[in-house]
């Protein structure tokens, strides 16, 4: 049994790679899916591998910066799919060069922060209205372990990914009574286009699941992580079912967000609120 029959998804950066994937998955379990990126060419090529599981689907093609674009996609997937129930935002650039900020391409840097953190926004602009409306609807967001360290090779992608993760941070909260989820994602590192180009992974071996990244989505996108909602979650090294025994805990402590920790009792951030 299809337990996503019927129900619509729309995922961004789905030409290739990571949101391909989840495309086709979440088809897999009969979501009507729209697929969304920048190349018409690659989309097409989704949306066929999309339609053999007897679903509807759509190409929509978009950059995620421009929001009059991403707005008309949206009203386009909902009248030909009907209302949007789980948005995943997968479209993503990363630093073209492994050089310090005062080296980067400045252009560059400013697309990639662009992508990753202006087209959620975009994304999420147009799609929360409706699912706020309708009192529900899930929203993953594909993030990085970039986001919560240091990492001067990719100063702009790991600064866009942790923006990425404040802001899911900020709007959990008002989503919370309206029965919306919203949910970031790493997968780890896993074997792409884009991590192909990456010369910190040219030695790596033990690359993560791109079908256990997959089978998450689908899981969030059935309701399983809602407990979870408005956390942080890396495939690489988490246990999910260990992590939702633990989720009454996680929410009391408001652990898996992006926050300052003190140092000590007299830090001035241990008095904030």
């Amino acid at each position: 049994m299809r337990m996503l029959e019927g129900q619509v998804a729309l995922v961004t950066g789905a030409g290739r790679g990571i949101g391909r994937e989840i495309a086709i998955g979440l088809a897999e379990e009969g979501m009507h899916v729209g697929v969304l990126g920048r190349h018409r060419e690659t989309l097409t090529e989704t949306l066929r591998a999309c339609v053999r599981h007897g679903v509807k689907c759509v190409a929509l093609a978009a950059d995620v910066v421009n929001p009059g674009a991403v707005r008309e996609s949206v009203r386009s997937l909902e009248r030909d799919l009907g209302p949007v129930d789980l948005l995943v935002n997968n479209a993503g650039q990363i630093d073209r060069a492994e050089v310090p900020l005062w080296e980067a391409d400045p252009t560059q840097w400013w697309s990639v922060m662009e992508t990753n953190l202006r087209g959620p926004f975009n994304t999420m602009r147009s799609v929360l209205p409706g699912m706020v409306q309708r009192k529900r609807g899930r929203v993953v967001n594909l993030n990085s372990g970039f986001a919560l360290r240091p990492e001067w090779r990719y100063s702009a992608y790991a600064t866009s990914k942790a923006a990425l993760l404040r802001l899911s941070d900020n709007i959990a909260g008002p989503l919370r009574p309206h029965g919306v989820t919203v949910l970031d994602i790493s997968p780890g590192a896993v074997a792409t286009d884009m991590t192909a180009g990456m010369p910190m992974f040219a030695d790596m071996v033990h690359w993560g699941s791109i079908p256990y990244l997959v089978a998450t989505v689908k899981d969030a996108a059935r309701g399983r992580l809602d407990l979870l909602h408005g956390r942080f979650l890396h495939l690489g090294h988490d246990n999910i079912g260990e992590l939702l025994e633990q989720a009454g805990t996680i929410s009391e402590r408001d652990a898996r967000t992006l926050r300052l920790r003190p140092y000590g009792a007299q830090d001035a951030l241990s008095s904030l609120r």
